[in-house]
């Protein structure tokens, strides 16, 4: 059932996005048009091509995590400026967002907090050593419902060698509900969101409000 919040109109971040799909697009056909040239290489540019698309792709991913989560919770600015500090300071964190599945079922419930989501909350919940910030918490609309709660784990082997507990919890979640999950790496510092079995960069920066801006 969605929420009464209402949806946020990101119009600009999909024209900027566009925008940058046809830069790219133009530097690849020129790179075609000038690929038989004598003494041309390469290299360099399908390098740099590469990170325009990792670019691109980490913020769509943004856009598409505003557009997720907007029906639900209008405190996606609150959660922006927590994970961006969080991520700063490679503080570790689980932060699962529901949407229509009911998620009692299917998590470990840990300890009941009942209060409404803030910036300060979110970040002394994921505080390294304190009582709390092992496992997930769990926000239902603007309320943070509870803390330390655990995540069934995803079974499917990863394309990373290396993927913690953390995205592996997240990455299961979302593979049996519809619900949102951030991430943040201790290790990196690194942020994403997994969604329906997937997981997904988020631009690292600082943007106006309404935007997520990790």
């Amino acid at each position: 059932m969605l929420s009464p919040y209402k949806e946020c109109d990101f119009s600009p971040m999909k024209e900027s996005l566009k925008e940058d799909m046809r830069l790219l697009t133009g530097r690849i056909q020129k790179s075609i048009e000038t690929l038989d040239q004598d003494n041309y290489c390469m290299l360099k540019e399908i390098e740099q091509i590469k990170e325009s698309f990792l670019s691109i792709e980490s913020r769509a991913s943004t856009f598409y995590l505003n557009c997720y989560l907007s029906p639900f919770t209008d405190k996606y600015t609150e959660l922006s400026i927590s994970v961006q500090n969080l991520s700063r300071r490679r503080h570790g964190a689980l932060i699962v967002i529901e949407r229509s599945d009911a998620l009692e079922p299917i998590i470990q419930t840990g300890i009941p907090i009942g209060a409404e989501v803030t910036q300060s909350l979110l970040e002394s919940l994921f505080y390294p050593g304190t009582p709390l910030h092992d496992g997930a918490v769990l926000i239902r609309y603007n309320q943070i419902v509870s803390a330390k709660n655990i995540l069934p784990l995803s079974h499917i082997i990863q394309p990373e060698p290396k993927l913690g507990t953390r995205h592996r919890a997240a990455i299961g979640l979302s593979e049996l509900s519809d619900a949102i999950i951030l991430v943040v790496s201790e290790e990196t510092g690194k942020v994403s969101f997994a969604s329906k079995g997937n997981l997904y960069p988020i631009v690292p920066q600082q943007t106006a409000s309404n935007q997520m801006s990790v």
